[in-house]
């Protein structure tokens, strides 16, 4: 077992382990740490720094990832099992960023490049001490979010049991996620969920609809504004940016961003910084970033549609979303969960399922996911003349009916004749729908028997948006 060196300067707390096989990189650290009024303990190899970390309870790990017993990623992995709580952010070679993000998805906090600038890692110090919970209450809130609780991912089914672990263990990191998954799936309540279990749940969260913001409007919506930067800015405004700083940022749909937006959100993402419209400077923010859509992010980058580095910069971590469809058996549990919730929000009795009706949600393929399982019980309750819901209340033959020609022009491919036919059919339907309610989207929607964020795709599909 190596000798763990004596501990100097008793007087000050030894709160950093810095962990490098050069011992000049370690005095240098530990200087500007101490500048910092943090004192540090040094390890030079993989085996010395699992003696310090068996002995002591450090708030942060700073580690290479080049080590002449083994790499920094080892170090990770390590920490994750015997100290889960430490958060540990990795130095790297600056062309080796791919092992950082390595590193990232094993459950590193951060990282920071070779050679390395003492503000940026000052910077990444503080945020790691800064955000991280009261002793408990990272783990109380684990808890509550498997048990399915208030604000928690409800179900039981083998591919939420795994998203769950996933959820859990990417809330200890900074990393970016993507979480990817079809309209309705729970995307938005991932991201809460992320940063809830994270060290920024103290921190605001602010989720934006990328796509539901004008495009001239977007940069003053994300970033801000200045007084006079133009018609109608009257008084300084501060963006989403600026409101989520301490905490996360939720950016949903973001494959809806025109491409020169997402120019400027990658340099707000790479720099920490944003440069509100008609300013001269930029301002730091210190946010954590999730982003979401139901598109296929790689096929966009392909086609040219969504930048190749703003990509790389959001998917450092994926989190797919399983659909209702591969999980069925959590029907009856998340039934109940959204039942007790209109009974609680209408102040009625509430309400319960009958066995048929649970059995026809079980046969149902929900196309639009657990928001449309929300839309069907929510209009049950609504026409349901008794406290039980039976099978004829849920209207379910009927929207499979209407649905019918959308799912055959998705999965037949006979002939154009036959696929002309069913875009008539889909296209005078919707503008059926759209007419009876004066273009209403929101009420068309209803009348049709789907979710609003469905009516738009489609309405895009056909080039009627």
């Amino acid at each position: 077992m190596t000798a763990i060196p004596e501990r100097r300067n008793r007087a000050i707390a030894k709160d950093i382990l810095i962990v490098d096989d050069e011992a000049d990189i370690r005095e240098l650290l530990a200087l500007s740490l101490l500048r910092m009024g943090l004192g540090a303990d040094s390890a030079g190899s993989l085996a010395e720094a699992r003696d310090f970390i068996r002995q002591a309870n450090y708030r942060l790990c700073l580690t290479d990832m080049r080590l002449p017993d083994g790499d920094g990623l080892e170090l990770v992995e390590y920490i994750q099992r015997q100290r889960p709580g430490l958060p540990v952010a990795v130095i790297t070679a600056f062309g080796s960023i791919e092992t950082a993000i390595r590193a990232l998805k094993l459950g590193a906090f951060d990282f920071v490049t070779k050679p390395i600038e003492l503000a940026a890692l000052r910077g990444l110090v503080r945020h790691a001490l800064e955000l991280q919970p009261p002793s408990g209450a990272s783990s109380a809130a684990a808890a509550s979010a498997s048990a399915g609780g208030r604000g928690g991912f409800i179900g039981s089914a083998p591919a939420v049991a795994q998203l769950r672990g996933q959820i859990e263990k990417l809330a200890r990191t900074q990393a970016p996620v993507f979480i990817h998954g079809e309209s309705g799936t729970g995307k938005e309540v991932i991201a809460r969920l992320i940063h809830k279990l994270g060290m920024r749940a103290a921190g605001p969260f602010v989720p934006v609809n990328c796509g539901a913001i004008p495009h001239e409007l977007m940069e003053s919506e994300l970033f801000g504004h200045r007084k006079g930067s133009f018609s109608g800015a009257a008084a300084d405004k501060n963006g989403l940016f600026q409101a989520a700083d301490g905490g996360t940022l939720f950016l949903d749909e973001v494959a809806d961003l025109p491409l020169s937006m997402q120019a400027a959100l990658l340099r707000a993402i790479q720099e920490r910084a944003v440069r509100p419209v008609g300013a001269q400077a930029e301002e730091a923010v210190d946010v954590r970033i999730l982003s979401a859509s139901h598109h296929d992010l790689g096929k966009l980058v392909a086609e040219n549609r969504f930048r190749q580095d703003l990509y790389f910069r959001i998917n450092v971590i994926a989190l797919r979303v399983p659909p209702l469809r591969e999980r069925l058996e959590d029907i009856p549990r998340l039934a109940a969960h959204v039942l007790a919730r209109l009974a609680e929000r209408d102040g009625a009795p509430r309400r319960a399922l009958s066995p048929e009706a649970l059995s026809a949600l079980r046969q149902y393929s929900f196309p639009g996911n657990v928001r449309e399982l929300e839309n069907l019980l929510e209009r049950a309750c609504a026409l349901c003349e008794s406290e039980v819901i039976g099978a004829g209340d849920l209207g379910l033959d009927s929207l499979a009916n209407s649905m019918r020609p959308v799912v055959a022009l998705e999965e037949d491919n006979d002939t154009a004749a036959d696929a002309g036919e069913i875009f008539d059919n889909e296209r005078e339907r919707m503008l059926k729908a759209l007419d009876e309610t004066h273009w209403n989207r929101s009420a068309a929607a209803r009348k049709l028997g789907m979710t609003l964020r469905q009516l738009r795709y489609r309405l895009q599909k056909w080039g009627m948006d």
